[in-house]
C-alpha cells in the first residue's frame, strides 16, 4: 500500500529571504518581476499581506499603500530552485521525493514512517525541522497524492488520513482541493457545488459531460481510482571512496598505501566518465573521535593516480594520526571533463598544453600554495594596470595580443608609488629620484612614452613614461602625471625591469 506525504509552503520566497536576512523580520517587503511592461509583485511578506498587498499587485500600487516598502528582484524559476534544495534535504526521510510546483514537495513515505515511530511522529519530525529552519509549512499523509495535497492546504482536522479513507476526507473540502483549473471551479460554484460532497456521488457520465475529462481525472486521482505518479529528483552520487582499516593506521607508509588505494578506485570511476580531479579532500577519522583533513588542487583536470599520489604525499606531514586512523574518505570536490590533447610528432614544444608543466605547477603549489602561482593574460586597455588580468586556468586564451612595441617591466606595482624627482623642463627625463628614502642617480634614460586614459572609463591626466637606469645598473619605469607645471609635477614609480 502506497502512502504519500504532501508538504505545502505558505510563503516560500519570503521565508527564505527572512532566513538569509534576519534583519528583515517584522518589515514589509515583496518580491517583484517585470510582466507585460509592468513590475508586478510575485510574493509578499506577511506584514505586506496584512496591509492588502499580495501576489499580482502592481508595485506602484504597493508603494502607494506603503511608501517605504522594500522590493527585491525575483529570479526566474527561483521557486523551483528552492524546492529542489528542500527536496534534496528531504531525501534523508525517503528515497523518493519530488517537487510540486509552485509551492510544495511530495514524499513517498511508503515503508519509511515506521523508522521514526509511525506516521504521526514521521510528519511531526519533518514539519518540525522545516519550521525550526524558518519555513511556514503544513503537511498531510494519505493513500493518494491528490488527497494529501488537498488536506495539506485546506484540511482543518487531522493531517493523517487513515488508509482507504480519502473519500470521507474530501467531502467537506471546496472544489479547488481537487487541483482544478479556475474556469471549472467557477462553473462548479455557479451551480452551487461549493463542497466536493455535493457532487462526488453524481453519475460519472453526467460529471464528465458537464465538466470534462480533466475534472474526472483529478477526482479519480484524489480518490485513488486513477493512477498518479511523481517524478523524483535524482541526486548524483558524490565522487567519493571510503577505506575502512582493520587496524588503526599511524605510519607514513601505511597512509601512502591507503591514499593510493583510494585514488585508484576513484580515478577508475572518473576515467570511465571522462572526468578528472581539479580539487580533492582526504579525511581521516581517528580513534579519539577527531577528523584530520587535507586538500589538493590541480591546474588541469586529471585522473592520473601517480601524479595525484605525489600531491597528497606533499601533504602527509599535515596529517596527524595520533592514536591511529580507522577510516579514510577521499572526495573529489571539483571535477571537470578531461580532454585528450593531440601531441605533435615533430614538435618538441607543447607550451601550456604540456602535461608535465601542469604537473610541475601542481607540485609547486603543494609546497608554496596555489595563491603563489599566477598566470596573466592581456586585456584590451591602454592603462598599464588594466592591460592584464589573472587567468582562470592554463587553458584560458584571449585574442588580445601582448603589447610589444615598447618594453614593459617584469614587475608592475598594483598602485603606482609617489616619488620625488629632480628633472629639467619641459620633457627631459629625471636626473635623479628618491624612492623609499633612497636617492637614485639616473645614468641612462629613455622616453617619454605617452599613455592616455580611456575616456569612456574615467577622466584624468595622461602619463609620460620613462625607462630609467640608475648608477648601480637597476632599471625602473617611472611616469609624470599630466603636463609639467611650475608648482612641481607629480611623479610615480610604476615598475621594475629585471
Amino acid at each position: 500500500m502506497s502512502r504519500f506525504l504532501s508538504i505545502y509552503f505558505t510563503n516560500l520566497l519570503c521565508d527564505y529571504l527572512a532566513i538569509k536576512k534576519p534583519e528583515l523580520k517584522g518589515k514589509v517587503y515583496v518580491f517583484t518581476m517585470s510582466q507585460k511592461n509592468r513590475i508586478m509583485v510575485t510574493a509578499a511578506s506577511r506584514e505586506a499581506e496584512k496591509q492588502g498587498i499580495a501576489a499580482g499587485t502592481v508595485l506602484a500600487d504597493a508603494k502607494a499603500i506603503i511608501p517605504d516598502i522594500l522590493a527585491f528582484d525575483d529570479e526566474l524559476d527561483f521557486n523551483k530552485k528552492l524546492l529542489v534544495r528542500i527536496a534534496k534535504w528531504a531525501v534523508r526521510y525517503s528515497p523518493t521525493v519530488a517537487i510540486d510546483l509552485p509551492d510544495g514537495i511530495i514524499i513517498d513515505s511508503s515503508g519509511c514512517s515506521h523508522l521514526l515511530g509511525g506516521e504521526e511522529s514521521y510528519l511531526q519530525t519533518i514539519i518540525g525541522k522545516l519550521t525550526a529552519s524558518g519555513y511556514h509549512c503544513s503537511g498531510s499523509i494519505s493513500d493518494t497524492i491528490g488527497t494529501s495535497w488537498a488536506i495539506a492546504r485546506l484540511g482543518k482536522k487531522s493531517p493523517i488520513i487513515a488508509p482507504a479513507q480519502q473519500y470521507n476526507a474530501l467531502l467537506n473540502l471546496p472544489p479547488m482541493a481537487l487541483r482544478l483549473e479556475q474556469p471549472i471551479i467557477q462553473r462548479l460554484h455557479k451551480l452551487g457545488f461549493d463542497k466536493i460532497g455535493k457532487f462526488i456521488q453524481l453519475p460519472s457520465a453526467m460529471l464528465r459531460r458537464r465538466f470534462g475529462q480533466e475534472f474526472m481525472l483529478r477526482l479519480g486521482q484524489a480518490l485513488g481510482t486513477e493512477e498518479e505518479t511523481i517524478t523524483p529528483i535524482i541526486i548524483k552520487a558524490p565522487y567519493e571512496e571510503r577505506l575502512y582499516c582493520l587496524e588503526a593506521i599511524r605510519t607514513k607508509p601505511a597512509i601512502e598505501i591507503a591514499i593510493e588505494k583510494l585514488l585508484q578506485s576513484l580515478c577508475d570511476r572518473l576515467a570511465k566518465e571522462g572526468l578528472g580531479i581539479r580539487s580533492a579532500a582526504l579525511k581521516g577519522y581517528r580513534l579519539d573521535g577527531r577528523v584530520t583533513e587535507t586538500m589538493i588542487g590541480t591546474n588541469q583536470p586529471t585522473h592520473q593516480v601517480p601524479h595525484l599520489a605525489k600531491l597528497f604525499e606533499l601533504k602527509i606531514a599535515q596529517i596527524e594520526p595520533a592514536l591511529g586512523i580507522e577510516l579514510f574518505i577521499l572526495t573529489a570536490i571539483k571535477t571537470e571533463p578531461v580532454h585528450a590533447i593531440q601531441e605533435k610528432l615533430w614538435s618538441g614544444k607543447r607550451g601550456l598544453a604540456d602535461q608535465a608543466l601542469a604537473q610541475l605547477l601542481d607540485r609547486l603549489a603543494g609546497k608554496v600554495g596555489q595563491q603563489a602561482i599566477r598566470r596573466y593574460i592581456p586585456q584590451a586597455h591602454y592603462w598599464p594596470e588594466r592591460s592584464l588580468r589573472p587567468a582562470v586556468s592554463l587553458e584560458e586564451k584571449t585574442e588580445v595580443k601582448w603589447q610589444k612595441s615598447n618594453p614593459r617591466p617584469m614587475e608592475i606595482l598594483h598602485k603606482p608609488a609617489a616619488i620625488q624627482v629632480t628633472a629639467p623642463i619641459p620633457d627631459y627625463p629625471p636626473m635623479n629620484f628618491r624612492y623609499k628614502e633612497e636617492l637614485h642617480l639616473v645614468a641612462k634614460a629613455d622616453g617619454p612614452e605617452r599613455i592616455e586614459q580611456e575616456w569612456w572609463m574615467q577622466q584624468g591626466e595622461h602619463r609620460d613614461y620613462y625607462i630609467l637606469e640608475d648608477d648601480k645598473g637597476r632599471r625602473y619605469w617611472v611616469f609624470r602625471s599630466g603636463h609639467y607645471n611650475e608648482e612641481g609635477s607629480a611623479w610615480f614609480l610604476h615598475g621594475f625591469f629585471a
